[in-house]
């Protein structure tokens, strides 16, 4: 099943996404596209929403061609989950995000305009990751992976288009399958605002995930779970390192995590319950209308709660 926080949906379900990097996209004329020049998120079930930099996109792409296999099964004890750095990783998680909330058909230029999507959003999470993105106090991006040479037979298993999600690490071949971001901020562009932590200084430790998903094919293995999962720990962990301004040196670690989902997204919403996630707040609906797409949920987590 495949996750996002509120906005795509897989065969089975997606998890929470969030925008990439939330900002303006200003492509240039494409003829290849429909007239109404409208990118569509995936007709699957996305447990969160993607900010990714191109921010509300407001053109659309004809038909899907999205990958129609049955989900496969696999043992969940095989998959690495875990923060990546490397390009490679990062390079792999953008292009399962670009495969997962987007539907493109075959027309030409449609592979140019996805390199293109696939380049821009790849620079924009380097940037967050690398604590070089204004507004964003650290930015983590966890992928799950698979070993392709024992997993899933050799890869066979899988189409052509999902093998553009592999890299190699220390010389094997591996699969991303799924990915999100955990995003320590104050609040993330165009999206509501936690109220959690209160007190001057508090917000500091709140954070947000984005960019929740899960390859198609591989969903209800187990694979959102873990990610969410893993990202409350390293959410937790951040305590760590070190936050410096000009008079003090001090820790600060993440108490309250948020995630974003679709109103209309129940299985993505029962996804993160189940997570021990509750309700918060809810967008209102004049504010999806401005923004051009589904109204969300707020959902709130209490990381002091978790072991």
């Amino acid at each position: 099943m495949a996750f996002f926080s509120a906005s795509t949906r897989l065969t089975s379900v997606s998890i929470s996404f969030s925008p990439f990097s939330r900002g303006i996209l200003t492509p240039s004329p494409n003829p290849n596209l429909t007239p109404n020049r409208v990118v569509v998120f995936s007709n699957e079930v996305p447990l969160s929403h993607p900010p990714f930099s191109i921010g509300t996109l407001k053109w659309r792409i004809a038909a899907t061609n999205i990958c129609k296999q049955e989900p496969i099964g696999v043992d969940l004890s095989l998959s690495s989950v875990k923060e990546c750095f490397s390009d490679e990783e990062l390079h792999a998680a953008v292009r399962l995000r670009i495969r997962t909330f987007y539907d493109f058909n075959d027309s030409c230029g449609v592979e140019d305009y996805r390199k293109y999507l696939t380049e821009r959003e790849y620079e924009a999470l380097k940037e967050r990751v690398a604590g070089k993105k204004i507004g964003f106090k650290r930015v983590s991006c966890i992928n799950a992976t698979l070993p392709s040479s024992t997993t899933l037979k050799s890869f066979a298993e899988l189409c052509s288009s999902c093998k553009k999600i592999q890299f190699s690490n220390d010389g094997k071949d591996c699969v991303v399958v799924g990915t999100l971001d955990v995003n320590q901020c104050v609040r993330l562009a165009d999206e509501l605002t936690g109220k959690k932590p209160e007190g001057i200084g508090a917000d500091l430790k709140r954070g947000y995930l984005s960019n929740v998903c899960v390859a198609k094919e591989l969903q209800r293995n187990g694979f959102g779970h873990a990610l969410i999962s893993k990202s409350k720990k390293v959410a937790r962990h951040w305590g760590d390192s070190l936050f410096s301004s000009v008079f003090t040196t001090r820790k600060q670690s993440i108490t309250d995590l948020y995630v974003h989902v679709a109103v209309d997204n129940e299985a993505a919403r029962k996804f993160y319950e189940k997570g021990g996630f509750i309700y918060e707040n809810e967008e209102p609906a004049w504010q999806a209308r401005f923004l051009g797409r589904p109204r969300r949920f707020l959902l709130w987590a209490d990381l002091r709660l978790e072991k």
